[in-house]
């Protein structure tokens, strides 16, 4: 890795050189800058550093002190007298003398906190860059035990002020699982949106915090790659755009796990000893999602171990199972005929579904920042009550209520999946979906069976379905006789055309 030697200046003239490693057996070589005052020597330092990544040795008198790209140009623009205070923390290049961080000056954070690698050098980062207090902010999303445990003993050596856990599992289901589930939202045809649901729940959740705390900033750990950052943000925007957002992996140094590792040694963060996926995973109630190692590649099949909610359909239990969902205007409200809180049911019938290996999902998605990205996705409970759901539509709603609902939903899940959950669209098409579906009520009996949801039956108090209507026997309602008038009216255009073609 490239060295870089920032050398304090005397009063008339300032030097950097940039020491470039060996390169297919070249000799090393300096790269000087030499410019004096009043010359654009600030330009030149920021146009020479643009590409510079690594470490920086900061040479001042018979000291060298190795620091970051940024802090050796804050050394350099601040002059060989304002080194000591910039390395100390206690001024920046703009001669603050407030406690500002690196990069300027916050008074609290909210981070969202995993406990992970990633979040937990977060912390001293932002201590560091920002001068602030962080609190850090955990939701319980139904992403398991195991993930929720030690949480405030690891923030707190991360040098958090405190920790904050919100139960979110009920509100995340009722008020945001649902809504898309009523609406039928799905995104590119397979994605049952598990992750983008989760997003605004959080993101709301640290809104609040952040004014229970009285903080002036809220931070997270998506990367600059990601759909996430821009879920987060856009929540953010839009319940509090007074608050600042930071997001370390758009700003910081390190570039991968090692340098993460290397980091918080050095800040005596401690570092999990979980051992590390080689995928990235993101889990809810709703679903588990998988990404990452081969999966990268679309032409590898995932391998067998890798599913963690379903069992392997082909080990699935020979013995079909049918289970029965419960509706009530559009919302799932009771299975096999006991009425549950939206989270117990979604959880039972993730243990349930799971066992018959129902709700895996293989595909390629648009992401919403440009790229295409392979991912897994498991999700038993969800993929049982969305077939339930529409399976009872077939019976309650009628063929133009139900083309226009469906060309809805596409928009719907689109504007779910981008981050726009608090769009005023979003929330009128919320209106239009829970008015069409208030007579979606009724119940529906699904068969799994090694992988695959059938449904076996389906009845509604309010179904447009006739029996005697329907039936091929004759009966007093339908006649008919009067199907040839209407096929001659339906088809008038048809006769029409064919008649201006052949002159008639």
């Amino acid at each position: 890795m490239a060295q870089l030697q920032a050398i304090g200046a005397s009063s008339s003239s300032s030097k950097i050189s940039f020491h470039r490693p060996r390169i297919c057996g070249t000799p090393t070589y300096w790269d000087n800058i030499c410019c004096f005052k009043g010359s654009n020597f600030h330009q030149e330092v920021g146009a020479r550093l643009s590409g510079f990544c690594g470490h920086v040795n900061i040479h001042q008198n018979s000291r060298q002190i190795c620091v970051t790209r940024n802090q050796a140009i804050q050394c350099v623009l601040a002059g060989e007298k304002g080194t000591d205070a910039v390395l100390s923390g206690k001024t920046d290049v703009y001669g603050s003398h407030d406690g500002s961080g690196l990069r300027g000056k916050l008074n609290k954070v909210v981070l969202a906190y995993s406990g992970g690698l990633d979040t937990s050098v977060i912390v001293p980062w932002l201590r560091e860059n920002y001068g602030c207090e962080v609190v850090c902010f955990t939701a319980d999303v139904g992403q398991g035990v195991m993930e929720m445990d030690g949480l405030e003993r690891k923030a707190k050596a991360s040098g958090a002020s405190q920790l904050v856990v919100k139960d979110l599992k009920e509100e995340f289901v009722r008020d945001y699982i649902f809504p898309c589930l009523q609406a039928g939202a799905v995104y590119e045809r397979k994605y049952l949106l598990g992750t983008s649901m989760a997003r605004p729940v959080i993101a709301k959740a640290m809104v609040d915090v952040a004014k229970e705390v009285g903080a002036d900033a809220v931070s997270h750990g998506c990367t600059g790659k990601g759909n996430d950052q821009v879920r987060f943000e856009l929540t953010f925007f839009a319940l509090n755009p007074g608050l600042k957002v930071v997001a370390p992996w758009r700003e910081w140094e390190i570039t991968g796990r090692e340098d993460a590792i290397e980091y918080a040694k050095k800040h005596n963060v401690p570092v999990p000893v979980s051992k590390k996926s080689i995928y990235s995973r993101d889990r809810n109630l709703w679903h588990l999602s998988h990404e990452g190692d081969i999966l990268e590649d679309p032409a590898n099949e995932p391998k067998k171990d890798m599913y963690m909610m379903t069992v392997d359909p082909e080990d699935a239990s020979n013995q079909p199972e049918y289970v029965e969902i419960g509706i009530n205007s559009g919302i799932p409200v009771s299975l096999n005929g006991q009425e549950l809180s939206p989270a117990t049911l979604l959880s039972e019938l993730n243990e349930i579904g799971g066992k018959h290996g129902i709700g895996r999902v293989d595909m390629v998605e648009n992401r919403l920042v440009g790229m295409k990205s392979r991912g897994i996705y498991e999700t038993p409970g969800g993929t049982i009550l969305w077939t339930a759901a529409r399976e009872l539509e077939s019976l309650t709603l009628d063929r133009e209520t139900m083309q226009v609902k469906d060309m809805l939903a596409l928009k719907y899940a689109e504007l779910v999946y981008a981050g726009r959950w608090f769009d005023p669209l979003r929330q009128s098409m919320d209106a239009f979906m829970q008015k069409i579906t208030q007579t979606t009520t009724g119940s529906v009996v699904l068969k799994l069976y090694k992988g695959s949801v059938s449904v076996a039956t389906r009845k509604s108090p309010c179904s447009l379905y006739r029996e005697d209507i329907s039936s091929f026997e004759n009966g007093l309602i339908y006649n008919q006789a009067d199907a040839a008038g209407f096929i001659r009216l339906y088809g008038l255009p048809t006769r029409v055309r064919a008649m201006l073609e052949r002159g008639i």
